[in-house]
């Protein structure tokens, strides 16, 4: 009973003491990793370096997960680990190395005395400098068969870390024969050569392909592989600087750039590439991929476990599918190259697959040598199939369209002789033409201006006809006045005569004082004819171009008076209200009257004309008007500027034809009624030749007013 006793005691302190031995017989080249017989404990204890200190209630831990599955150390500012060693004798006293990759700051002791420091562990959390060896050999001496390694760590919780391909593992211990670093640094740099080669591959490709689409700008789908290319160098020169750079908030950030360069640069590109290579209607599921690829990045920050999945694995795997969709599509219809894009995107699908396989543990991912695993290989080659089979499409399709281009460029060349030598003919042709029109313009033009002049003679003298029309009626009252006074004259002779014989001078006298009245009345009636005559005959002859003072009061009211009898002489039933509003001390101002005349007396036309065809449909009550008045203007300068306003209360002109009123040839009035001359002819005369203005405002069934200035 006794030896029972004590049997079943030594198999108790052996479950709880030796059994958490880390046990290490040899070293093979790769050399050992200490994932299991850790333990751990929350707090700050220098004893707790030490071998003897028991640890036995400290808690199990596998310090090789990922810092975001242990919680428990990430509560605390300061913890320790501590591991129990058997090492074989054949590794006593020999030349050994350790290892560390680790997302922390820690202090590293062997059997109570300190080796060596890695970052900065403290009780503030904000002076806590994590700090990743990346597994540079540091030299390990064991003196003894039983070992104790104690490590004292602090966890740097502000940092953003999340699902990454290369987990931020918490703390990693290896051990190996010094002679097997020397190779395992060897592999690094053998790695690192290859990673340049890889990444100098897709950065050739990304400015191979720019290249050809600065080239030939329409072609698209080579500036998103280009895009895909340089995407995919930046991603893996990152992944890399994130795996082998020390300070641990380096590492966490260029892993976030890393991803948005994976996740917004890769899958996207391609499947754009594809689509433009092959167009269609772009359908829902499309758009859902395209949504997913720009916003699903998000998902590796608030799903950890699966965030790798969700925001990177799934969408780049179903994203290739509907490409590879696309291009198989377009082979079945036998477009030029769809085969070369369905081998590689489906070499990248079946490599891919694998890649994913082989994550999970489906599928082994060994060791194959130079820091590769199985899992990389998948990886890296996936890339490459779908980015020689991309580049050797848009290649082919490059050359093709260069040569097409180079035909075209001959052809265009071929006919652009051809069409040279017919230019020259034609050249030749138009200038024996150009030389005969030039000849016929000319003579054209000769005939243009003789018809002008006539024109504008026929306009004068329809204007004359008008004022010829007024003078007969105005030259009638004084001619009866002379034939009145003439015959009373004769009659008074008589009287005289009698009056001479019977000796009553008297009566004589007073009938001789009667007679030089009636004279003096014959004169005044015959000036005043002679004057309409004068006037007359000065409208009529072509002007000198003379300026002289003139009463502008007088020359209104005048050619008023003649344009409303000329109007009463053709209608003697046509009776208007002539208001006049002249300013007493206007002054004469200097112009040539005939043409100042020309153009008042075709205002005071179109004004009668107006209102006498408003008076055919108005009613009753309607009072034909015009109305004329002259006023002195402010003027900055030293010359005289006087306004003349010509309004009536007529027909009014309608908007659609106000813009035209004073181009050559236009007339409201129907055909025989007017040349179309006479508003041109007068702005021409204002302005050009008096250097004055002649405006026009109107209301269609209203009026108009002509606002004349000199």
């Amino acid at each position: 009973m006794k030896s029972l006793i004590i049997t079943l005691f030594l198999v108790f302190v052996y479950s709880i003491g030796f059994a958490q031995v880390f046990r290490i017989d040899s070293l093979p080249p790769q050399g050992i990793l200490l994932d299991k017989g850790w333990k751990w404990h929350a707090g700050d204890n220098p004893d707790w370096a030490k071998p003897a200190f028991d640890d036995s209630k400290w808690e199990k831990i596998d310090p090789t997960k990922d810092v975001y599955f242990l919680p428990q150390i990430r509560k605390q500012a300061v913890g320790w680990l501590r591991i129990h060693l058997t090492v074989d004798s054949t590794l006593v006293n020999k030349a050994l190395a350790f290892q560390i990759k680790q997302t922390a700051a820690s202090e590293i002791f062997l059997n109570g005395k300190f080796l060596q420091s890695c970052g900065i562990v403290s009780h503030q959390p904000d002076k806590i400098k994590a700090f990743d060896p990346v597994e540079e050999p540091a030299g390990l001496l064991f003196n003894a068969t039983k070992q104790t390694i104690a490590i004292r760590f602090s966890i740097q919780n502000n940092l953003p870390y999340f699902s990454f391909n290369d987990p931020f593992r918490f703390f990693l211990f290896r051990v190996r024969e010094v002679k097997d670093t020397d190779r395992f640094n060897q592999i690094r740099k053998i790695f690192n050569y290859l990673n340049s080669i890889y990444c100098g591959f897709f950065l050739l490709l990304s400015i191979v392909h720019l290249g050809f689409y600065l080239t030939f700008p329409k072609q698209k789908a080579n500036l998103y592989f280009s895009i895909f290319a340089l995407a995919t160098s930046i991603a893996n020169i990152l992944y890399v600087y994130v795996v082998r750079h020390h300070n641990v908030t380096v590492k966490v950030y260029a892993g976030v750039i890393d991803y948005l360069f994976l996740l917004s640069f890769f899958s996207l590109p391609l499947f754009l590439a594809v689509s433009q290579l092959f167009p269609r209607p772009k359908k829902l599921y499309d758009w859902f991929l395209i949504s997913y690829l720009f916003f699903g990045f998000i998902l590796i920050f608030f799903i950890y476990e699966w965030g790798l999945v969700l925001a990177f694995l799934i969408p780049h795997f179903l994203t290739n599918i509907q490409s590879f969709r696309i291009a198989l599509s377009a082979y079945l219809q036998h477009k030029r190259g769809a085969d070369l894009l369905v081998f590689g995107i489906g070499s990248q699908l079946i490599l891919y697959f694998a890649f994913i396989l082989t994550i999970y543990g489906l599928l082994p991912s060994p060791y194959i040598g130079y820091g590769f695993v199985l899992r990389d290989v998948f990886y890296h080659l996936s890339f490459v199939c779908i980015s020689l089979s991309f580049s050797a499409y848009l290649g082919k399709d490059f050359a093709f369209t260069s040569k097409d281009l180079g035909e075209k460029v001959v052809e265009i060349e071929k006919l652009a002789t051809e069409k040279q030598q017919l230019l020259t003919q034609q050249n030749e042709m138009l200038e024996r033409q150009v030389t005969e029109r030039t000849a016929q313009l000319n003579q054209s033009l000769t005939d243009l201006k003789t018809t002008q002049t006539q024109l504008i003679q026929h306009e004068k003298m329809a204007s004359l006809g008008e004022l010829t029309a007024g003078i007969a009626h105005e030259i009638q009252n004084p001619l009866n006045f002379v034939n009145n006074f003439s015959a009373v004259s004769v009659e008074l002779i008589e009287e005289q005569k009698e009056a001479l014989a019977k000796g009553d001078t008297q009566e004589a006298n007073a009938i001789a004082d009667n007679l030089s009245q009636n004279l003096q009345k014959i004169t005044l009636h015959g000036g005043r004819a002679s004057a309409i005559v004068k006037g007359m005959l000065e409208h009529s002859r072509t002007s000198t171009g003379e300026r002289q003072p003139t009463d502008m009061n007088a020359l209104a009211d005048e050619y008023l008076r003649l344009a409303y009898q000329g109007q009463r002489a053709k209608d003697k039933s046509f009776n208007c209200e002539l208001i006049t509003d002249f300013v007493p001390d206007l002054g004469k101002v200097n112009v040539v009257p005939q043409e100042i005349g020309r153009v008042l007396l075709n205002l005071f036309n179109n004004a009668f004309y107006a209102v006498q065809q408003k008076q055919k449909l108005a009613p009753a009550d309607y009072q034909p008007r015009v109305m004329v008045s002259t006023k002195q203007l402010d003027n900055q300068s030293d010359r005289r500027a006087v306004e003349i306003c010509v309004a009536d209360n007529g027909t009014g002109i309608p908007e659609a034809v106000k813009a035209k009123i004073f181009q050559p040839f236009f007339t409201t009035k129907p055909t025989g009624e007017g040349t179309g001359l006479g508003l041109s002819l007068s702005y021409d005369i204002i302005t050009k030749g008096h250097g004055g203005t002649l405006t026009m405002s109107s209301k269609e069934g209203e009026g108009t007013e002509f606002v004349l200035t000199i």
